[in-house]
Formats: C-alpha cells, sequence, structure tokens
C-alpha cells in the first residue's frame, strides 16, 4: 500500500456540510469523494471537469438601461427621412459587393 498523508484545507462550513450530504446520498464519504476527484484528475492530467465562466445573465433593469442609454445617445443626432435610410443601406450594400 502505497504511503499516506494528511491534506487539510479550509472550506466554508454550510458548503462543505450541503457537499457531504450530497456524497452521503451517493453512497460515499467526503474522503472518499475527494480521493475519487484526486485520481480522476490524474487520469485527465487536468480538472475532471470543464472549467469556463458561466454565461453572463441579464435582468429586465440591464436591457431596459441600455435602451435609455442608446435612446438618449439617439437624441442628440438629427432624424432621417426614408429616402436617407434607403440611401444609406443601398451605399453599404454597394461598399460590401466591392468587398
Amino acid at each position: 500500500m502505497a504511503e499516506q498523508v494528511l491534506i487539510q484545507f479550509r472550506a466554508d462550513k454550510g458548503l462543505k456540510q450541503e457537499v457531504a450530504e450530497i456524497y452521503e446520498q451517493l453512497g460515499m464519504d467526503l474522503p472518499t469523494a475527494f480521493r475519487m476527484f484526486m485520481k480522476k484528475s490524474k487520469q485527465m492530467r487536468g480538472l475532471p471537469f470543464a472549467a469556463t465562466l458561466p454565461e453572463p445573465k441579464y435582468c429586465r433593469e440591464d436591457f431596459r438601461d441600455a435602451f435609455y442609454s442608446l435612446r438618449e445617445e439617439a437624441a442628440d443626432h438629427p432624424e432621417m427621412s426614408l429616402d436617407e435610410i434607403n440611401a444609406e443601406i443601398s451605399a453599404a450594400r454597394a461598399e460590401k459587393k466591392r468587398k
């Protein structure tokens, strides 16, 4: 049997209890779960799960603030007629065709 070592670290008490309860429901204790994590980390040669940032979450107020901000910004620009808008679109399409 390989030589055993003691690993200690600090964790939030509530988090530790919640995680311990999850592993108990799976039929194992916390030390067994951590040993499994370490063995899988060795096998994967890295974290045994994807380590990515979560997608940012936006709420209704974020969109409302962005809308009003753009509205204020647009207030400084003169109104365009339908002909001016169509001319700008045509110019953009012609530029895109040249490229």
